[in-house]
């Protein structure tokens, strides 16, 4: 490879920001996604790439049940320039019941901006998230939405965010009043106060901006409200430690900007900060070595895979992370885990559902590559080295629900929909060893709904969704030294009543009760019981298990 062309992966590297929007459901999360595509220019009016304002919803929600509900349940990339920046921006689903979608997606991204709904402050499903970007040290930028509502004190909100998701909190934006007596926010950085005026379609340029943070004229203008902001921001200035980039990058500091999405307040900042704060792409460790997105050759990981993005041709796009190198359309590809080669001719980029051919790509890129089964979850792409990308987590099932078909003539379609839907992660399917009926796993009631919505409206399928006995699932294995298969197969045909085979055919036991679950741990004590399967080759990870 040539200098130039070295240089020239260095410089787009630096230009990546990746990162992924998210928060509690309600807390404003999708609004913010589609004001930051309206601030980037990369649409003209909110609601609708294509401002049919009979119909509108939100861009980045594009599946027939998300429009229905009013909720994400899967989550959108998109793709933008802003300042010169190339920005890959991951939209996740809020509601609990999808988290794992969400986990999935944290591990695709360098930065996370929060959000944080200033009436209600941390909820159960930020603090979760939270968790799992703090395992991961992703640096996290916090939006305070909603604040032209009545809403929670910006002191007290501070207060809980350190408390609540132990993180040092930095305030560069300070709000002025709030509810219909919510004037602006107070730029800490900048010395000025930016005044609020509604306005909820279009992206402009024309705040009013007020110079010097103790001019006599706010204090003429805004009355008591700034009058008590100014003195929260002069105790805040005390109390608060300054901004350290090194303690915001491992996670440990997280900026806070107050505004309202909905009237594009506070949103052209938060893009700012993501610019010129989050990190550009970082290393990825894989078990064999750790991959640097500088490096010559090409190196992807498979993070979700996504059924019938476009329902008129049935499709399935696998998305995948650029780790390194500089992708080509057309290159040779090595599916590392099958040893099967791609050669990838439509390989696109997003903004929601609607997308564009893509000609090339680098590091930190988020690519979607059309898939007809030969990608998984978890799947390594190289151009020819042996490597596998680690931390793609499948939690065990905490609910369980045997599925059938209500016409016994759609039975291939229902096994070919819940492949499709199983290799995209979105429920988790289980093939009983003695048996016939499929059973189905699940985090939360809600997937269940949204698989038999799906099978029946993209598959053609209408499904009996029946209750199950199972509670409590773990994959099982055996270590070469233990017996290893011999002692495996003997485990699964003494207990085949109560073992089914996954997606990717792991083992797994199914029980009803967890003190089932101790009596076989002490009755087969060479076999390991797991929580957490990791995609390839059942790579356990200890650390998230515990």
């Amino acid at each position: 490879m040539s200098a130039e062309t070295q240089t020239r992966i260095e410089h787009e590297v630096r230009r990546r920001r990746t990162f992924a929007i998210i928060s509690h459901p309600d807390a404003g999360k999708t609004t913010l996604t589609e004001k930051l595509l309206l601030f980037s220019g990369a649409i003209q009016i909110a609601g609708s790439v294509k401002a049919r304002k009979a119909s509108r919803h939100a861009t980045s929600d594009w599946m027939e049940i998300e429009k229905q509900r009013g909720i994400s349940v899967a989550s959108s990339v998109m793709q933008m320039e802003y300042r010169d920046c190339v920005i890959n921006l991951l939209d996740t689903p809020g509601h609990q019941d999808f988290s794992e979608d969400t986990y999935r997606v944290l591990t695709a991204v360098d930065a996370a901006l929060m959000v944080i709904d200033a009436a209600n402050g941390v909820e159960p499903q930020t603090r979760r998230l939270l968790q799992v970007c703090r395992a991961r040290n992703t640096p996290i930028l916090t939006f305070v939405n909603k604040m032209d509502r009545e809403v929670r004190q910006p002191l007290d909100l501070m207060d809980e965010i350190e408390r609540e998701l132990g993180m040092s909190v930095v305030p560069f934006t300070w709000p002025v009043g709030m509810g219909k007596f919510f004037g602006g926010v107070l730029d800490l950085g900048k010395d000025q106060m930016r005044v609020f005026s509604p306005g909820e379609e279009r992206a402009t340029n024309d705040d009013e901006i007020i110079e010097g943070l103790a001019n006599p004229v706010l204090e003429e203008r805004f009355g008591s409200p700034y009058m008590e902001a100014a003195s929260e921001v002069e105790l805040v200035r005390e109390a608060a430690p300054g901004f350290d980039e090194a303690e915001f990058l491992a996670g440990r500091q997280t900026p806070m900007f107050f505004g309202s999405a909905i009237n594009n307040f506070g949103v052209r900042e938060v893009l700012d900060a993501l610019v010129d704060m989050a990190p550009a792409p970082g290393s990825r460790p894989a078990l064999q070595r750790e991959v640097q997105p500088g490096e010559p050759k090409f190196t992807g990981v498979v993070f979700k895979i996504q059924a019938n993005m476009d329902p008129a041709h049935r499709d399935r796009i696998a998305f995948l992370r650029v780790a390194s190198g500089h992708f080509e359309r057309g290159m040779r590809l090595k599916v590392v885990r099958s040893g099967k080669e791609l050669r990838p001719n439509t390989v696109v980029s997003f903004l929601s559902q609607r997308r564009e051919l893509l000609e090339e790509a680098f590091g930190g890129d988020i690519i979607g590559i059309p898939n007809h089964g030969v990608l998984q979850l978890g799947d390594t792409l190289t151009e020819g080295e042996s490597l596998q990308f680690t931390g793609l987590p499948f939690f065990a099932p905490e609910m369980f629900r045997a599925v059938e078909v209500a016409d016994p003539l759609r039975t291939k379609q229902l096994r070919a929909g819940l492949t499709q839907l199983g290799e995209e992660g979105a429920i988790q399917v289980f093939r009983p060893v003695a048996g016939s009926v499929l059973l189905l796993g699940a985090v939360g009631q809600l997937q269940f709904e949204v698989v038999a919505h799906r099978l029946e409206h993209e598959y053609g399928v209408k499904a009996r969704i029946m209750p199950a006995r199972y509670n409590v699932a773990r994959w099982v294995t055996c270590d070469e030294a233990d017996g290893g298969e011999r002692e495996l197969k003997r485990f699964i045909d003494g207990n085949s009543h109560r073992v089914a085979l996954d997606a990717v055919d792991a083992p797994c036991v199914l029980l009803e009760y967890a003190g089932e679950l101790r009596a076989m741990q002490e009755n087969w004590p060479k076999i390991k019981f797991h929580a957490l399967r990791e995609h390839a080759g059942l790579v356990f990870q200890k650390q998230l298990e515990g």
